[in-house]
């Protein structure tokens, strides 16, 4: 439990007002990703000891730009393991997470764990985005799944337009698409016919890990 304080100090240290069930939660991801990942490999072997790092906070990034108001509905495409749906799912309570991945045994990870941590505003689907139907969000988020002109033809229509939104603080109207990307960008911006909003990680959390990692955003309500 001590290494696990000491991994969950890299999330306090930036979001110091999580209630102790969010912290219970937070510190249940390290046991139960080791657990998982020893039977169906959904990180990085060379990540695992890094979880906190690389996959939490990482994700927890959108929740330092963006607010999720209450009952706001998010798709999470591509999750994987449940990157950044669960981390976002623990962060805001509120809001509700559809998590997809074409991925069978991926989906399987993320309800154990969103199960065993008790996260009730998670659901799930083993789906390819370009293949949801009928159903309509205000956020759609990802990780590095694809190129951004993809991202953005599958998140177009999935996305409902909410001229309501409230500001929360200083940070950002959501509704739109939000990708958490890496490295040399220019190429794939300029294919896309959106200029998205960029966000750099590292001026967020100054860890080296961060650096040349981006938050983009293409916003629906402007």
């Amino acid at each position: 439990m001590e290494k696990t304080s000491a991994k969950l100090e890299l999330i306090t240290k930036y979001f110091p007002h999580l209630s102790n069930k969010q912290l219970e939660q937070f510190a249940a991801l390290d046991s139960l990703y080791k657990e998982w990942n020893s039977k169906i490999n959904v990180i990085s072997r060379k990540d695992i000891d890094s979880l906190y790092e690389k996959h939490v906070l990482h994700s927890l990034s959108i929740a330092t730009v963006f607010d999720f108001k209450k009952n706001t509905s998010v798709l999470d495409i591509g999750t994987g393991g449940g990157f950044p749906g669960i981390p976002l799912a623990i962060f805001f309570p509120d809001a509700y997470f559809h998590l997809v991945d074409s991925i069978g045994k991926k989906i399987k990870v993320v309800e154990a764990v969103a199960a065993a941590i008790g996260l009730s505003n998670i659901t799930t689907q083993q789906i390819r985005a370009e293949e949801i139907k009928n159903k309509k969000f205000d956020v759609v988020v990802s990780r590095a799944v694809a190129p951004l002109k993809e991202l953005w033809k599958w998140a177009k229509p999935l996305l409902k337009r909410d001229d309501s939104w409230q500001l929360t603080d200083d940070r950002t109207n959501a509704n739109g698409l939000i990708s958490l990307k890496g490295g040399d960008l220019k190429q794939e911006i300029n294919e896309c016919n959106y200029k998205p909003a960029i966000t750099e990680i590292e001026k967020l959390f100054p860890l080296e890990y961060f650096h040349e990692k981006y938050l983009l955003h293409i916003s629906l309500t402007k």
